[in-house]
């Protein structure tokens, strides 16, 4: 254990970050949920619970890069508190209103997709992934990856259970004692403030060197093509999954067990692909996490409805849920070093968010136009076949600098 965490530092941020990822991840996995309250309550359909879903996706992309770089410049503690402030006045919006309408877009779309760009996944993991070696990074943003798969797995646990008890209303006020708890956990995200890796020798590189470095480079660019499909896939399961197990008849807790079990298995997948991450080629390993996604796809929606293949769904894709991340992480680390690290995996990330956008719109889209998610369902396949042709020709070998660009 001595030898994997570096000094106490890197533990502290390391499980800060593990709080503030359970909990912004572990909510937001929870909003499927509230469709049919929400068609109830405010009555709202499927195409503007799914915007109001792709709008927050969008957001969330936009302002993670944004957030990245106040992160790389100022500190993660400080950005993801931020996050977390915006956090809670969205949903505080949300459930007191006014709450339909534009106002529905504003604060479940716009307030928490901003929040979430800082507190959810691209700053805190890659705060963390300053703060340990190559060999040991995908190991750590692993361990920080999985710490959303508890959140994935209790926080619909909960909600289903508050929903049926106290109504959408003190659920979502509840929430808000979950977003202060993170942020307080969120101040302990200590900034890196020494190059990791010694291979990289541009201190003094600034952020549009920096950005300029990594458009020009071929793998970078086919990276950020390859997250928007993981966006696109989890964002339409996570948000339609509770109509279409509704839909085909495997209503009430089928969805809630789905959407458990993908952060249950995702804990074990997320950390054995951090393992796997030191052995073997980061970008063999995206294509095949992307490949068997299109198969167990392919078997949950051609198979006839049961909860045995919801059991199934849940456990298969849960392992492939967040499992991108540590090796799409680890890559640009790896390529570039890790001084704007937050800020080139955050454009990467916009990238997965332009594709949950898509995700969330078109899943409800196609089932107010057509009355089935299936064609959603088809594109899905089709971009992991395409992801998993995309990341092969990726040049993993960090970029070789020379003096004269200090």
């Amino acid at each position: 254990m001595t030898k994997f965490i570096p000094n106490k530092i890197a533990l502290i941020t390391m499980l800060a970050a593990c709080v503030a990822i359970l909990v912004s991840m572990g909510l937001r996995q929870t909003f499927g949920l509230f469709f049919s309250a929400f068609e109830e309550g405010l009555n709202c359909t499927r195409t503007e619970f799914g915007l109001a879903i792709g709008i927050q996706m969008l957001f969330w992309g936009m302002f993670a890069p944004i957030f990245g770089l106040l992160a790389d410049k100022f500190g993660g503690s400080k950005s993801v508190f931020i996050g977390f402030v915006i956090f809670g006045i969205g949903i505080y919006m949300l459930y007191s209103g006014p709450n339909t309408g534009i106002y529905f877009q504003i604060s479940l779309g716009v307030l928490v997709g901003i929040a979430l760009g800082a507190t959810a996944m691209s700053v805190p993991v890659s705060e963390v992934g300053k703060h340990f070696s190559n060999e040991q990074r995908t190991i750590a943003t692993g361990i920080v990856t999985a710490a959303a798969s508890v959140g994935y797995f209790l926080a619909p646990l909960f909600t289903k259970y508050t929903l049926g008890t106290v109504g959408w209303e003190q659920t979502l006020k509840y929430f808000l004692y979950f977003i202060l708890f993170g942020g307080i956990a969120s101040l302990f995200i200590i900034p890196k403030k020494i190059e990791v890796n010694s291979t990289t020798r541009i201190i003094n590189q600034n952020f549009r060197e920096a950005l300029a470095e990594a458009f020009t480079h071929k793998g970078y660019i086919l990276l950020v093509l390859g997250f928007f499909v993981c966006g696109f896939q989890i964002t339409l399961v996570g948000t339609h999954v509770p109509g279409y197990m509704q839909d085909r008849g495997l209503g009430g807790w089928s969805a809630t067990i789905i959407l458990s079990l993908i952060g249950l298995f995702n804990i074990a997948g997320t950390l054995g692909i951090g393992y796997l991450g030191t052995k073997y080629s980061k970008k063999k390993l995206l294509s095949a996490l992307y490949f068997l996604r299109a198969v167990i796809i392919c078997i949950f929606i051609f198979s006839p409805p049961s909860i045995y293949m919801a059991i199934f769904f849940g456990c298969t894709f849960g392992m492939l849920w967040l499992s991108t991340i540590p090796p799409t992480n680890g890559i640009v680390a790896q390529i570039f070093g890790t001084k704007y690290l937050s800020l080139l995996f955050g454009i990467v990330f916009l990238s997965h968010q332009l594709g949950a956008f898509a995700g969330a719109y078109l899943g409800g889209y196609y089932f107010d136009v057509y009355g089935s998610y299936d064609y959603a369902w088809y594109i899905a396949i089709a971009l992991s076949i395409f992801a998993t042709l995309v990341h092969l020709p990726i040049d993993e070998k960090p970029i070789v600098r020379t003096e004269q660009t200090i």
